[in-house]
């Protein structure tokens, strides 16, 4: 178990380094100008080229860019340009309501979708199974961004069951919990589809096999044959598509904060690009970056857990 920890922190290291290359790419490319945003927009043009010299931007790309990443390796992410705050704090004070809302939405999406596509596998052709179905397809086939606007028109305005603005507290609170309710039902609402869909097809996978006629054979129940000897082994592909699917969960989590206004990364990430404020949009793309690793690495550890034989590999 720690040779596979350790094999993945070390295959994360060039992914990384291609993350703060890219990232620093794509905000050189980026219209605007940090040193007029930094100097106002009624800053003559010498002052803007004092600002631009003193933060280096006239330098050659590689000299900036390794300068940004001896920077990033003393744990300086430099300061926003808006706020003037350091980047590290802005993003320390977002990192909590996104794993909030990210626990919020795995915690009751997962069970669910494996709970549904287990019933679709062991009632296979029946109403149930098409159900099942229907609602994933649709699930995976509808824009997050008009789930969330038709909870909102509906759950938030006409009925006025749960508020659908900002962040009412920790998760632990009930204020925290009913803001948090809206954004975490639009997201599980995406991700249920496809766990749903991938438990079903490997469950009627794995009912098919030998031990599996075996069990039957001894006379045990059918639940108990399901859930013991059918679901645990139909579970490592569905672990690992929740491992891909954090990537589309992340970047659904972008367009969620920032409809519900939730102060987390995504809602930061998107107002660092519209604002020109690169330093801190760098910094929310690196930590985007490492949560996509850190969950890859977990499923990586959980997919080891279910099948030891991959241990040895």
């Amino acid at each position: 178990m720690i040779e596979t920890i350790a094999n993945r922190l070390l295959l994360s290291i060039p992914v990384l380094f291609g993350v703060l290359l890219l990232g620093f790419v794509l905000v050189q490319v980026a219209p605007g100008d940090p040193a007029r945003v930094l100097a106002g927009p009624s800053a003559p043009p010498e002052v803007i080229e004092q600002i631009r010299q003193r933060m280096g931007l006239d330098d050659p790309f590689f000299t900036q860019f390794f300068g940004y990443l001896g920077r990033v390796l003393q744990g300086d992410l430099g300061r926003s340009l808006i706020s003037n705050k350091t980047v590290l704090s802005e993003l320390i004070a977002a990192i909590g309501p996104t794993m909030e809302l990210m626990f919020a939405c795995l915690i009751w999406s997962i069970p669910l979708g494996i709970a549904m596509g287990t019933l679709a596998a062991v009632w296979r052709g029946s109403l149930v199974d098409r159900g099942v179905m229907a609602f994933s397809v649709a699930g995976v086939s509808l824009p997050i961004f008009f789930i969330c606007l038709i909870l909102i028109q509906y759950v938030g305005v006409q009925w006025r069951l749960l508020p659908f603005i900002g962040r009412g507290g920790p998760l632990w609170t009930v204020e925290g919990l009913r803001h948090i309710a809206l954004p975490a039902l639009s997201l599980g609402l995406i991700f249920i589809g496809p766990v749903a869909r991938m438990t079903r097809s490997s469950v009627l996978e794995v009912l098919k096999l030998d031990h599996v006629r075996t069990a039957r054979a001894k006379g045990l129940g059918e639940f108990r044959v399901v859930m013991r000897h059918g679901l645990r082994n139909a579970l490592i592909p569905v672990v690992t598509l929740v491992g891909l699917q954090a990537g589309y969960l992340l970047g659904g989590a972008v367009v969620t904060e920032t409809i519900f206004s939730y102060p987390g990364i995504g809602r930061l990430a998107v107002g660092a690009i519209l604002s020109s404020d690169f330093p801190l949009a760098q910094g929310t793309i690196l930590v985007l970056a490492l949560a996509f690793i850190l969950i890859n690495m977990l499923v990586d550890v959980l997919y080891a857990l279910l099948d030891p034989r991959t241990q040895k590999r």
